[in-house]
């Protein structure tokens, strides 16, 4: 162990990956020993595996971390950044300890998102050379009912999500009573998330002899008081001797509603010179949807997602590279090995889902030396806690700060389009020829007239000289301004060729708002006619709300509070909109906001692995009227989600959603309802119960 540690100040450090190629390295005689992963106490089998996933060297994590946990049972805490290769850290001894089958669940690995929870069991099952070990990976937003018959095929290892996993853990699906391995990754970013209790409570219910591995960039306090409550023994490694150096790029994030994002797109196209972009988006329809927004405006944009077969990929790319395509809308996981030089803006669409990709993104902009600028665009009702979380994770990772602008006016968009063209204007005609040529020029003149009183100097300047042209325009230009104004002809015709780059009709409204005004606005905001209890879960159905029928129900493992966690990792719409929530066994009835409505219509009809959504037209006016879906006034006391909340004992934090009675169960919507006018039961609708599932791999 100690001669390792002593060979790892000799290593360098990968720049992503984790993992240098002999090939690409350039080493010599006089550079310290390096170190292979034989040294590191894996066996043939796991050396195999690594072989044919093309790794060589080992990164300085790796060092450290792999031979203690595959000598002696001590709990380690290993501060290690995202793209350092901790996750091979952990689970190359991992599968090369749980290589026989079991008949319970050997390892949990806690993941702070859903999008890292998938990589991570993608990275793990493909380090098994074999059958064993299996890995399962749970998450909220996809099917319930798909998670727990993984489970009960059986499984060694399980990456999850905090929420998800206590879930399971709570409907006796899920059992870590014998597990041998605890893992807890990105530790910091799960404190950031909020997850301390759940993290808390899972501990609890885990084999207390397991060893406690955690992983994380920073080790605060509160780290070290979980690792002092669960972990006992433990000794904390780090990579010592790297600085990472801070990218030159303004980080902003601008506050507009959904709708809205395409025109702030376009502003900020418009407004910035030379634009030559990446557009970050979660999902392969809204890579195709921006992009024909775009391309529908007149700008020259692509889409690149999983779906672009790999020669039109190749295409994509190239023409991106050479400028002649300037806007690239991708999502993250085709966007993955892109590196191209002179990037001069990042986009991100909607914030995104966990800190490290926002790194991850930002970083193709601000590189050699060149500055570069990141906008993230936040819906006004996005969480303040999704925000700071952001916030946080730009501070802990050295990549400076994210500050609040507002989005440009048309009238500063304008005005920056007019100076430009101003002056490219004048360029083609010579007028903006080197100050410092026509100064000298006037200062050599003004010297010799002071020297030579006597000399016929002209004391007028010398201006920069327009460049001429063909002779026939001489002849235009003198039919053209025959009995007019010079100056008035000279406007028309900049009129008429550029007139529709300066109208301000090109550009749509976009309304200000701030987060911290939009919570406000939530909160105690509503229009008169809206008002109504929030708690007596009133029906609230308006101009910017629509009711939807969604094809999800109790039989299909959801209650309320997984409705609304459904719609939040699918939209990005805080649970607190997702309202009033009635359940039945094969669906469900609930508002959104309009916008948000219409979107998750849209992707419903797009993706057929999302479960099916229309418009509720059970309500009066097709979803939009002044009663709810039930026939009730707005000033009903009853329904919306606090009947799901009491049957279900809280919403909230309150995990506690088994032991439904089946004498409470009845064929339409439950808690002692009535067949009325007006409701849907499960006999009434078309379509059945919809298990949907959403592969490891695949993007949203």
């Amino acid at each position: 162990m100690e001669d390792l540690e002593n060979k790892v100040d000799g290593i360098t450090m990968p720049a992503e990956d984790s993992q240098v190629s002999v090939e690409n390295s350039n080493e010599s005689s006089n550079e310290p020993e390096t170190i292979s992963f034989a040294d590191l106490g894996l066996d043939e089998i796991t050396l195999a595996a690594i072989e044919k996933k093309g790794f060589k060297v080992p990164s300085p994590i790796q060092v450290l971390a792999i031979p203690r946990l595959l000598n002696g049972d001590a709990n380690v805490i290993a501060k290690a950044r995202t793209g350092t290769g901790k996750t091979a850290a952990f689970g190359l001894p991992l599968v090369q300890d749980l290589r026989e089958e079991s008949d319970h669940v050997r390892a949990i690995i806690l993941e702070p998102t859903r999008e890292l929870a998938m990589q991570t069991a993608t990275e793990m099952a493909s380090f098994a050379t074999g059958k064993y070990p299996r890995t399962a990976v749970v998450y909220g937003g996809a099917s319930m009912g798909e998670q727990m018959r993984a489970l009960r095929r059986g499984v060694e290892i399980v990456v999850g999500t905090p929420g998800r996993v206590q879930d399971l853990i709570d409907r006796g699906v899920l059992d870590i009573s014998k597990i041998d391995y605890f893992i807890l990754d990105e530790g910091d970013e799960m404190l950031d998330m909020g997850f301390i209790e759940d993290i808390e409570n899972i501990f609890e219910c885990a084999n207390q002899d397991c060893r406690v591995l955690l992983f994380s960039a920073t080790v605060p306090k509160e780290i070290l008081k979980i690792a002092q409550r669960f972990m006992g023994e433990y000794e904390i490694v780090e990579e010592e001797g790297f600085e990472e150096e801070p990218l030159l790029i303004e980080q902003k994030y601008w506050v507009v509603r959904e709708s809205e994002k395409v025109e702030a797109l376009v502003r900020l196209i418009d407004i910035s010179p030379d634009f030559f972009g990446l557009v970050f988006v979660q999902r392969k329809s809204d890579a195709d949807y921006v992009s024909k927004s775009l391309d529908e405006r007149g700008y020259e944009a692509a889409a690149l997602h999983g779906d672009i077969p790999q020669g039109q990929r190749e295409k994509i790319l190239a023409r991106f590279r050479s400028k002649k395509t300037r806007i690239l809308v991708a999502t993250d996981v085709a966007a993955r090995g892109i590196d191209i030089e002179g990037v001069t803006h990042v986009v991100n669409y909607e914030l995104p889902f966990d800190g490290p990709t926002y790194v991850h993104r930002i970083g193709r902009t601000g590189r050699a030396g060149a500055a570069g600028m990141a906008v993230t665009f936040v819906k006004p009702e996005e969480t303040r806690r999704r925000l700071n979380y952001l916030i946080n994770t730009v501070k802990k990772s050295s990549k400076g700060e994210i500050v609040e602008d507002k989005v440009p006016s048309i009238e500063e968009v304008l005005e920056a389009k007019k100076s430009r063209l101003f002056s490219d204007i004048k360029n083609k005609l010579g007028l903006n020829q080197e100050k410092s040529e026509v100064q000298a020029e006037n200062e050599a003149d003004s010297i010799y007239a002071d020297e030579n009183p006597e000399a016929n100097v002209s004391s007028e300047p010398k201006v920069p000289h327009l460049r001429k042209g063909d002779p026939i325009f001489d002849k235009l230009a003198e039919e053209l301004c025959n009995g007019q104004n010079p100056e008035e002809v000279v406007a028309s015709l900049l009129a008429v060729s550029y007139g529709g780059m300066l109208n301000k009709n090109r550009y749509g409204k976009i309304n200000t708002y701030s987060v911290e005004k939009g919570r406000d606005r939530d909160r105690g905001g509503r229009r008169e006619r809206d008002r109504g209890s929030r708690r007596g879960g009133d029906v609230f159905v308006g101009d910017d709300q629509l009711r939807l029928y969604v094809q999800m129900g109790w039989d299909d493992g959801y209650n309320p509070r997984k409705i609304a966690d459904f719609f939040h990792d699918l939209l990005g719409v805080p649970g607190r909109k997702v309202d009033a929530i009635d359940m039945a066994d094969k669906f469900c009835l609930l508002s959104l906001p309009a916008d948000d409505g219409r979107r998750a219509i849209e992707l419903s009809e797009r993706d057929r692995s999302l479960p099916h959504m229309h418009l509720d037209t059970k309500v009066t006016g097709g979803g939009l009227g002044e009663r709810d879906s039930f026939g009730r006034d707005r000033g009903s006391r009853r329904g919306g989600r606090d009947r799901g909340r009491d049957r279900d004992r809280g919403f909230g934090r309150d995990r506690d959603f088994g032991g439904r009675r089946e004498r409470d169960r009845d064929r339409g919507f439950r808690g002692g309802s009535h067949a009325r006018a007006g409701v849907h039961t499960a006999t009434q609708r078309s379509g059945s119960s919809s298990f949907f599932k959403r592969s490891d791999a695949q993007e949203y």
